[in-house]
């Protein structure tokens, strides 16, 4: 499942990184809301809420599905800004009808929520199905929509009045903690950018950001079908947001994509093609009775075949399975060969498995 970005804008105006504030807040919210997705930072999101005071704990956990399972659009900017005051501004000057309907979509259930005419905020029967749809996800989530459509404008204000709230509590100090480290990220794609081109450049972001096979844009991995087409994608480096790969492409905005900058000698990346195959091959009860031998010390396919009563050719195409998995290695002893289990890829794969689900 893809993204389609086509991209109509000259070369030099494809893609462009940047730097954004808000964006980083909204991701610094998602550990908040989901530590589980990213238990290198439970410390820090434990040492947070338990520094919070009660009511602007209350605030996120109200609003929390702005940024929980996907991000409203107007939190990850498309014309970012170096401050988060300015940001902030930036989503004031944002209609209603555009404010809302990414609330509701993202309090609604995800991107693959649509509102369209006639508006909710106008429409009985569209209000109405927006507020069934809310119910359907929770009674907070009803709560926030009903508040939501009766008065957009006190919820606006209500909802910067928490992220600025967040600035003090928590926002400011991490941020002076990864600005450097985006700054440097930002610097080095742009670098890329200017001497190695838009493949270089979006290789360096994520082996799911791809040119498209026909050159004129771009392809993103995520857990959708859609393509769009737009002059320009914006790219926002985040290190709270590591490991998710976050694509907003609301009508009407250039599209944007915040990626994780990547850590400091980082493992090489296990494609999800390389997880999906390990998976199936873990999945024959056959395989794994062999994979389990094995992890108990080296055999060759006739002492397999000899402890499980089967043929040594049903063994063999069990193993060639197994090899094409990577998750075996063999070692040729005279005429025999020996097989061992990859013991560091059979422990990476539920992390790998993770993170390519997260992504």
């Amino acid at each position: 499942m893809t993204l389609k970005i086509a991209l109509s804008g000259p070369p030099a105006e494809r893609l462009r990184f940047a730097v954004s504030p808000l964006a980083e807040l909204t991701a610094m919210l998602h550990v908040l809301a989901e530590p589980a997705h990213h238990p290198r930072l439970a410390g820090w999101a434990a040492d947070v809420w338990a520094g919070l005071r009660p009511e602007l704990a209350e605030r996120l956990r109200e609003a929390e599905f702005l940024w929980r399972s996907s991000r409203a659009d107007f939190l990850v900017p498309a014309r970012p800004r170096p401050a988060l005051a300015e940001e902030l501004d930036e989503v004031d000057r944002i209609d209603d009808e555009t404010y809302v309907t990414a609330a509701l979509i993202t309090t609604c259930g995800n991107n693959r929520v649509h509102f369209g005419a006639p508006s909710p905020l106008a429409d009985a029967t569209a209000r109405e199905r927006a507020l069934d749809l809310a119910q359907a996800r929770g009674a907070r989530q009803e709560a926030f929509a009903e508040r939501l459509l009766a008065d957009p404008a006190a919820v606006r204000a209500r909802v910067r009045h928490t992220l600025e709230q967040c600035a003090e509590a928590f926002f400011d100090a991490a941020w002076a903690g990864v600005a450097p480290q985006l700054t440097a990220d930002l610097r080095r794609k742009n670098d890329l950018l200017r001497h190695q081109g838009i493949a270089a450049a979006l290789a360096s972001v994520s082996g799911s950001v791809t040119p498209s096979p026909d050159g004129g844009g771009i392809v993103v991995d995520k857990l959708q079908d859609n393509a769009t087409t737009a002059a320009g994608v914006v790219f926002i480096p985040s290190v709270f947001g590591h490991p998710h790969l976050v694509a907003i492409h609301a009508r009407g905005w250039p599209p944007v994509v915040q990626y994780p900058v990547a850590e400091p000698d980082p493992p090489e990346p296990v494609p999800l093609e390389t997880v999906t195959l390990r998976l199936a091959a873990l999945a024959h009860p056959v395989r794994l009775r062999l994979l389990r031998t094995l992890a108990r010390g080296p055999h060759t396919t006739g002492e397999l075949a000899r402890a499980w009563e089967l043929s040594p050719p049903e063994v063999s195409r069990h193993l060639t399975v197994l090899r094409r998995a990577g998750l075996l290695t063999g070692r040729r002893e005279g005429r025999y060969v020996r097989y061992s289990v990859k013991l560091a890829e059979l422990r990476t794969l539920g992390s790998d498995l993770l993170a390519a689900v997260l992504r």
